[in-house]
């Protein structure tokens, strides 16, 4: 995966999907864009300056919370596609990041808006914004919106009663470098949730995620669905933790 800066605040890489991208009917898998969107951010981050080697040395990290994708038109096995990605600077607690994925001919495919906080890798805590003043330099953000709200806030809807779907015990490769389950993983494990047959006929259209809890290896996650029409919401609880919440709409 190639990239390079585009001007002082937007970061470009090029991808061609592999047969690891897609599924059945050859169409990008949602995980699939959130691995893609996860190294590009780090990629970009790193170029300007404000990466992970430029972190780890105080034993911090860039940790995602929230993501929104919107899918326009899913791309395609073999298809050669372009994600650009830039941060847009700081919303309350968050720090903003877009993304957005377009074909040869310059069409918008997918849309993403994302939401980070810095983990504290030592005390496993977040740390404030406050503590972290200069970390990215004005002419490092974008104000451009792919998305013009910030990812929003995923929760289970009042009043329903989600059936358990599945648990899944976190093992080792569910589990990246910062020593937790990496979010991709997450919306592996959402999707997962739903009959295969229903998803090869029913293209996703947008996928809203929330990361509220870290686990780690050996963790048991339950799997709570409540299903509606054109769309599901999956959360992820160890013991009566939510570890995770997300929407998935057709």
């Amino acid at each position: 995966m190639n990239g390079a800066l585009i001007d002082q605040s937007r970061y470009q890489i090029g991808k061609t999907l592999d047969c690891r991208d897609v599924d059945m009917l050859k169409r990008l898998r949602p995980a699939a864009f959130m691995e893609i969107a996860q190294e590009a951010a780090y990629l970009a981050a790193q170029e300007m300056g404000f990466g992970y080697s430029d972190l780890i040395a105080t034993h911090k990290a860039w940790v995602l919370a929230r993501m929104t994708i919107q899918f326009e038109d899913l791309p395609l096995w073999r298809e050669r596609l372009t994600l650009t990605t830039w941060h847009k600077g700081l919303a309350g607690p968050f720090h903003l990041r877009d993304f957005r994925m377009c074909d040869s001919e310059g069409r918008v495919r997918v849309k993403a808006t994302s939401s980070w906080v810095i983990l504290d890798t030592a005390a496993r805590s977040l740390v404030r914004n406050s503590e972290l003043d200069g970390l990215v330099p004005e002419n490092r953000i974008c104000r451009e919106h792919v998305i013009e709200t910030p990812a929003e806030r995923v929760m289970m809807p009042r009043g329903t009663e989600p059936i358990l779907a599945a648990k899944h015990t976190v093992v080792f490769s569910d589990t990246d470098f910062i020593g937790h389950t990496n979010n991709v993983r997450y919306a592996i494990w959402a999707m997962d949730c739903l009959p295969y047959e229903e998803l090869m006929q029913r293209p996703v259209r947008s996928l809203s995620i929330n990361f509220n809890h870290e686990t780690k290896a050996g963790e048991c996650v339950e799997l709570w669905l409540f299903r509606e029409a054109d769309s599901c919401y999956v959360e992820g609880k160890v013991e009566d933790r939510q570890a995770f919440c997300a929407k998935i709409t057709f």
